[in-house]
């Protein structure tokens, strides 16, 4: 393949369609990414799922409900995606299954009280999104109009987080005690979200440089710091990092030292929740295997219809 043309059309802000020349490189990289990601929208369903039967309303059970609706969307947008670059969906299933590929490591953590949900909307999505956003930029063609409508969705997510957590910290004593713990309990595993510092994440300088990623790790979680501080003030929260402050001549916030050791031990397997999200995403699959049958099953059926039309 003509490489050369390849680089010219990503730098020149192109987009790299599914029947273009491609690098075999580039091809896995965004295979691999775009699983990962799919995979962490599925598994990202059960943390909030768990709270579903116990929302303290009938509204917020419906906010819910439609949010993890929307989780599952976007884990089907992104497997279509990764089809065009010529992945078998059943193949990345059995991967996550087997435990071959990741997903966030962000979802194996409990949701032990109403204020996590809210946690989540507000920290989890709002750091999903400053990931998500350039890539709706990316290079990928079929990645790039995926995330347009993720975005969308997942900036929605993030606006009902930040009122639920409103809510919570302008409520009762015990309420606010709720939303400064889940606070505590979230804020950390959120900065980790943006991967390893740019110094130990051998991976993002080639996709900056194919156009896959438009930011570094390093550059992400710090905008991500500087836009949520605020917010948790604004709250009259407590950002659970002694060494936070804001440098005023640069205007960006400095925090503490991250804890990479539990980031490596929770991607190895070691987390709170690895093993139960991932025997239930198995079961679940196995469960639902008569509906993907009788699926293709009418499929087959109607196409045998038009070709006999």
């Amino acid at each position: 393949m003509d490489e050369r043309r390849f680089q010219q059309i990503v730098d020149g802000d192109g987009r790299i369609e599914p029947r273009d020349e491609m690098p075999d490189g580039y091809r896995k990289t965004l295979i691999r990414q775009i699983a990962q990601h799919a995979h962490s929208e599925i598994i990202g369903m059960q943390p909030e799922g768990n709270w579903i039967t116990r929302a303290p309303s009938l509204r917020r059970k419906a906010i819910l409900v439609a949010k993890v609706q929307d989780e599952a969307g976007h884990g089907l947008y992104l497997y279509g995606a990764a089809e065009t670059l010529g992945a078998d969906r059943d193949e990345l299933l059995d991967m996550l299954h087997s435990g071959r590929q990741k997903y966030s490591t962000i979802f194996n953590y409990p949701t032990v009280s109403w204020a996590d949900v809210a946690a989540i909307g507000w920290l989890v999505d709002g750091a999903a999104i400053m990931n998500q956003v350039p890539l709706t930029r990316c290079s990928s063609g079929p990645y790039a109009r995926a995330m347009i409508r993720v975005c969308k969705e997942e900036s929605f997510h993030q606006r009902q987080g930040f009122e639920a957590m409103t809510v919570l910290a302008n409520g009762s004593p015990a309420q606010r005690r709720m939303a400064q713990d889940a606070l505590d309990r979230w804020w950390w595993p959120s900065l980790r979200m943006f991967g390893p510092s740019d110094d130990n994440s051998p991976n993002s300088a080639q996709s900056m440089a194919w156009g896959i990623k438009r930011f570094s790790n390093d550059e992400l979680r710090q905008r991500f710091v500087d836009a949520t501080v605020p917010q948790a003030e604004h709250l009259g929260l407590t950002v659970p990092d002694p060494d936070l402050r804001l440098d005023a001549a640069t205007g960006h916030h400095v925090f503490g030292e991250i804890d990479w050791t539990e980031f490596f031990e929770v991607m190895k397997g070691n987390g709170p929740c690895n093993r139960q999200r991932l025997e239930r995403r198995v079961t679940a699959h196995e469960e639902g295997a008569w509906v993907r049958e009788a699926a293709a099953a009418y499929a087959s059926k109607q196409a045998a219809r038009e070709v006999a039309a």
